[in-house]
Formats: structure tokens, C-alpha cells, sequence
């Protein structure tokens, strides 16, 4: 098991570096002028000259240059260089249209996107589950196929439709929910049920197809001839088996927990990283959205690594090792 994981550790650095690289390419290179961005097309040459050195940008992109009149101490001291040292050192710029640090601007999205995200994915994963168990302990009979009715239903309206619809109904006529805000908790039970209603077509139609691929196999016959209830077969054996594909999928789901809703959060209010992220597109602030792309891409690696990991403790066949 430590050999796989550090072999697997030891996988994620070229990627880690070509992520760094890319982004590094795509926000400084194909981005055009970070000065042009924020001062304008108009800016003078005296503006664009001084913004380009308080922020570093009149350094070489990728291997700098031993010249100790330009400034530059030497071949690592270069844009890219830089960029990499400041994450290492957890410093992911100056956001010039908050004034202030990067890390900053993230640590006040971070909590109202996670207490908005963790109970939609959480919520979301357990009613998911518990329709598609039925579902397919219940199979070819009309609770089936009216949970596959229900599901295609769900999968077949937009999302803003059920936001718009939820905030209309629900908040506006009825008066049940506030539409706008962040106060407290309740400010948060709208659009967590939304995210966990317009979600639930197309996981339900993915656990139940997971968990009928075991149905049919031999240990589940086996098991019925011991005498087992149908619901003690689906919970104890079924599931277990049916938790491999069930994880790879959820596992996508969690970098998103990070990153925010960016729709949930922009239609009701919500002050964290996805409203962050539009606001800074939006200000051409690129400094926030190079770090919130930056973090979210690393995330992945993590999620996947930790998803490689868990196959061996859910499922017993799974060998890691030789």
C-alpha cells in the first residue's frame, strides 16, 4: 500500500508541473498584457512600464536572465519562477480590484461555498441512493418505472429553470424561503434543495444502473438461497459492490465543493468562490481566477489519488500492490 501511494505521489508531480505551466501560459501568455487587462488599451506607456514592475511582469516569462542592472538575480528569477514560489509560499498574488492579498479574497468565499455545496452533495448522494435502491429492488414493477419517469423528468428541465422557478414559487408567492441573502443558516435551505432536487435525475439513473450490474450475479442468488431478505442482499452485498463506480462518480464531484455554485450563489446572494469568480471575470481581475483555477486543478489530483486509495478499502477484490 505505501509503495502504490508513493508511486502515485510521485505520478502527480510532472502533472502538477504542467498544470502550473499551462495556467502560468494561458493567464500570462495568451492572456495578452495583465496591464493592458486592468489599466485599458488607452493606458500610457509610463503606466504600463510601472505597473509592469511593482507587479513583476517586465521579468523574463519562463528563465531569467543574469543582468544585475535589469534586477535580475538569475535564471530562476523569471515570471513563471515567481509564480510558482509564491504558491509554494501560499501567496497567490494581490487582487488589485479588492486590495488586498489573494489568499484573502478566498478565505471569505471559501465557508459560505462549502456550507452551500457539502450539503447538496451530501444530501444529493443520499436520496440518489435510496430511489435507485429502490428502484432496483423494486425493478420492471411501477415503482421503477416511476422513479425512471421521475428521473427523466428532472434530467430534461434546465437548472435555471428549477432555481427560477423554486425562488418564484417558493420564496416569492409562498414566502416559505428569502430569496436574497446570506444572514444565517436558513438563507441556505432554497438552494440547497434546489441543488439537491435538480440533481437527482441523472444520479439516480446512474447509481440504479451501477447497482443492477450486481443484482445478477452468482453471489446474490447465493444469497437469496441462504434465505436473505431482499433488503438485506441490496444494503449488506449489493451496495458494497456497487460502491466502486458510485465513488469514481461522486469523486468528480468534489473539487466543485471548492470552487462554489456559480449559479446558486449568483441568483440567491451568496458571497462565496463561485460569486468571487464571476466578479473577478468580470473586473478582469486575474489574479483571483488564476488562483481559483490553480487550486481547483490541483483538487482534482488529490480527489483522484484519494479515490484510487478508497477502491481498496470498499471493495476487498481490489489488489494494491504487485
Amino acid at each position: 500500500m505505501l509503495k502504490y501511494v508513493a508511486k502515485r505521489l510521485w505520478e502527480t508531480i510532472p502533472t502538477t508541473i504542467g498544470i502550473l505551466l499551462l495556467t502560468f501560459v494561458l493567464f500570462n501568455v495568451v492572456g495578452g498584457s495583465p496591464a493592458q487587462v486592468v489599466l485599458g488599451k488607452n493606458a500610457t506607456a509610463e503606466a504600463v512600464a510601472a505597473f509592469n514592475h511593482k507587479w513583476g511582469y517586465d521579468k523574463p516569462l519562463i528563465i531569467g536572465i543574469r543582468d544585475q542592472g535589469a534586477g535580475i538575480r538569475g535564471w530562476w528569477d523569471s515570471q513563471f519562477f515567481n509564480f510558482v514560489g509564491g504558491l509554494c509560499k501560499g501567496d497567490f498574488g494581490y487582487s488589485i480590484e479588492n486590495q488586498e492579498p489573494v489568499v484573502e479574497v478566498l478565505k471569505r468565499g471559501v465557508g459560505p461555498s462549502l456550507s452551500l455545496t457539502v450539503p447538496i452533495l451530501i444530501g444529493g448522494v443520499i436520496v440518489a441512493l435510496m430511489l435507485a435502491l429502490l428502484a432496483a429492488a423494486m425493478r420492471g414493477g411501477w415503482v421503477d418505472k416511476a422513479v425512471l419517469v421521475f428521473s427523466a423528468v428532472l434530467m430534461s428541465v434546465n437548472y435555471v429553470i428549477w432555481v427560477l422557478a423554486g425562488q418564484f414559487f417558493l420564496s416569492y408567492k409562498a414566502g416559505f424561503f428569502p430569496v436574497w441573502g446570506y444572514e444565517n443558516a436558513f438563507y441556505l435551505a432554497l438552494p440547497v434543495l434546489i441543488g439537491i432536487f435538480s440533481s437527482l435525475g441523472t444520479d439516480v439513473r446512474f447509481f440504479r444502473t451501477a447497482i443492477l450490474d450486481e443484482v445478477y450475479k452468482p453471489y446474490v442468488l447465493t444469497a437469496r438461497a441462504k434465505g436473505l431478505s431482499v433488503w438485506t442482499i441490496m444494503t449488506r452485498h449489493v451496495l458494497r459492490n456497487a460502491l466502486i463506480p458510485i465513488v469514481t462518480y461522486v469523486s468528480l464531484s468534489i473539487p466543485y465543493l471548492f470552487t462554489g455554485s456559480l449559479l446558486l450563489e449568483s441568483f440567491f446572494g451568496i458571497p462565496g468562490l463561485g460569486s468571487v469568480s464571476i466578479n473577478a471575470i468580470h473586473s478582469a481581475d486575474m489574479a483571483v481566477v488564476r488562483a481559483i483555477v490553480v487550486l481547483g486543478a490541483l483538487l482534482y489530483q488529490f480527489v483522484n489519488l484519494s479515490t484510487d486509495i478508497l477502491y481498496a478499502v470498499l471493495d476487498p477484490r481490489v489488489r494494491i500492490g504487485r
